[in-house]
């Protein structure tokens, strides 16, 4: 399993000694997804947080309607979960899906609660995980509220300069909370400057 890059992930934050290494690496499972394939589908009892080896996982809402709208995109070196079915061990409000063929490192919620106790560095780890998530989750609540489409697209082209190449406009602008045509006049408004 090629564990470099989950590693340097958690370098960012924590020191792991070889025997916490060989024991974290034992708690994750590699898998391989297809294009369009969901790891997670509304309803569906969270089981696992993943860490993205390669490709780019989308986390999206459907609504009654069948509307969608996304949550959040992962690229390499990102996590992604339906975070409240995840830590409260219920059913999920989110889909995700792959967006190309992604390979995922995945962490069941009962072997993280392990972890925490045989290598409590890990609680630091996640903490310090959640606390930058709830930050970002914020910080995009203000922009959506407080900047225009154009403002919010040119920063989604910041954040995600890679998924930006990858995805569907349909996508891009579900996540900006704009319609698709609305999102071309944006892109078109842009090339004009």
């Amino acid at each position: 399993m090629n564990d470099s890059l989950i590693l340097k992930n958690i370098a960012k934050h924590v020191s792991l000694n070889n025997e916490e290494v060989v024991y974290f690496n034992s708690l994750l499972k590699e898998r391989k997804i297809r294009k369009k394939e969901l790891i997670l589908k509304e309803q569906q009892l969270c089981k696992e947080i993943n860490f993205v080896q390669s490709g780019i996982l989308r986390a999206f809402y459907m609504d009654a309607a069948g509307k969608e709208t996304t949550i959040l995109f992962a690229t390499p070196d990102w996590w992604i979960t339906d975070m409240y079915a995840f830590i409260h061990q219920k059913h999920a409000m989110l889909n995700i899906e792959a967006l190309e063929d992604s390979t995922i490192l995945q962490l069941q919620k009962k072997d993280l609660d392990n972890l925490y106790l045989k290598v409590p560095k890990f609680e630091r780890f996640f903490r310090i995980m959640m606390e930058n998530a709830y930050t970002r989750e914020q910080l995009r609540n203000i922009e959506n509220l407080s900047l225009s489409a154009e403002e919010r697209y040119h920063m989604f082209l910041q954040k995600y300069p890679l998924a930006a190449k990858q995805i569907t406009q349909k996508q891009m602008a579900s996540y900006l909370g704009i319609t698709p045509e609305f999102l071309s006049a944006v892109k078109a408004n842009r090339h004009k400057k």
